[in-house]
This record gives C-alpha cells, structure tokens and sequence, in this order.
C-alpha cells in the first residue's frame, strides 16, 4: 500500500510539475482592443512593454532584454508596410493576367464573328444560286421519301422561289 501510495504521490508531484511548467512557460499581454491575450509566443511587435502582463518563467528582468529586441523588430514592421508594394506588384501582375484573358476573349470573340460571317457569306451565296436556278426555268428534279425521283411543278417551283428569295434577303444583308 504504501508503495501504491507513494507512486501516486510521485505520478501527482510529476504532473502538477508539468503542468505549473507549461502555466509558467505562457505569456500574456493586453492586445490593441483591450482584450487579455495568452500565448506561449510572444506578442507581437506592436505590443508595448507596459502591456505585457507575464513572460515565461515570471521573470521582468530575463524578458527586458527581449523587449528591447521588440522595439528594434518595430522597424521591421514598418518594413513589412513598406513590403505592401510587393501587394501592389501581385495586383499588377494579377492586372496583367486579367488583361490577358480579356485579350484572348476579345480574341476568341472576334475569330467567332468571323466565323458567323463567312457562314453567312456562304450562305448568301448558296440561296442566290438556288434562286438563279429556280428562276431560269430549267427542270428540277427531287427525290422524295420513297427514294423516287420526281420532277418540280410550277407550284412547287414558285413556293421553293419565295423561300429561296426569303433566304436570299435575310441571308444577305
């Protein structure tokens, strides 16, 4: 028994140890909204001395050296402002990108219109022959759904001209 209860003793004494370690190893500072910070880094650069509330180990005199190192790490802050620029350059380089998709858009909008254009340059020019052909009198045949091959009346030959003549002006504009 004694031996069990010395062991938890022992277990006790090893873990409150650890744990008022860990505790002891946190800072804590008051950040620029007023609010209680714990951490086991320490506070930023923009954090001034008089708001830091504990340093790892409680020791003022151990952290004063640090604190001075904070101030020269201020500078870098403003050099870390000063680094805003590279923002800028991404936004110029993120600028450039924009302005190349937009390019190849424009591109790929104008290669389109092209094509919209010969089509329908070909397609003025198919419904014009099939007029002049319709219109010069000369025998047409077709095919119907039987496969047959059957010759256009002129009933048919006049509806397939104002279908034609249709095409022709919508065609060609």
């Amino acid at each position: 028994m004694d031996f069990k209860l010395a062991s938890r003793t022992f277990i006790l004494a090893i873990a409150g140890g650890s744990f008022a370690f860990a505790a002891f190893a946190q800072w804590q500072w008051i950040d620029k909204d007023g609010r209680k910070v714990f951490s086991d880094r320490s506070p930023p650069a923009d954090i001034q001395e008089k708001d830091i509330l504990k340093r790892p180990g409680g020791s003022t005199r151990v952290a004063a050296a640090p604190a001075s190192a904070i101030a020269p790490a201020a500078p870098a802050a403003a050099t870390g402002k000063a680094g805003s620029p590279k923002l800028s350059g991404k936004d110029a380089e993120l600028e450039a990108r924009k302005k190349q998709a937009e390019e190849q858009e424009a591109a790929k909008k104008k290669a389109e219109d092209e094509k919209v254009a010969k089509a329908k340059t070909e397609n003025c020019e198919r419904a014009k022959r099939y007029l002049t052909t319709l219109q010069s009198g000369v025998r047409i045949s077709q095919t119907n759904a039987k496969g047959e091959r059957e010759i256009m009346d002129d009933s048919k030959r006049a509806e397939e001209t104002k279908h034609a003549q249709e095409a022709s002006d919508t065609s060609c504009k």
